[in-house]
């Protein structure tokens, strides 16, 4: 038996650009994709503690050592710019193997974005 478990955290993120006219999903800064284990085109779920929206898109690559989050496309309705989200990614895997994985948890600075 597969069940999916947390493979991947950015804990407490702040929004720091929002692009409708995009065609989709969340630009992460590439010092926090490597630190949490993530990689472009990974799908991704977002929840947002400002207003209770959960959703799932894919990353891009964002520039490294700029902080950016930037929530694209019509996801970007969801988000306002200074909102704090969680990033969370799932992997699936067999129900022994998962008893023992260890997920990629990281806790960058909310003002900064940046790592600790």
């Amino acid at each position: 038996m597969n069940i999916e478990v947390v493979k991947s955290k950015i804990h407490r993120v702040t929004i720091t650009e929002s692009d409708l006219n995009y065609v989709g999903s969340i630009t992460i800064d590439k010092d926090l994709m490597d630190a949490a284990n993530l990689i472009a085109n990974e799908k991704v779920q977002i929840v947002n503690l400002n207003n209770g929206e959960r959703l799932e898109t894919y990353v891009i690559t964002g520039e490294r050592g700029t902080g950016e989050i930037c929530m694209n496309g019509p996801a970007a309705r969801k988000v306002a710019v200074g909102d704090i989200i969680i990033i969370i990614s799932y992997a699936s895997m067999d129900f022994e193997e998962a008893k023992s994985f260890e997920p990629s948890l990281i806790f960058p600075d909310t003002a900064s974005n940046k790592l600790i």
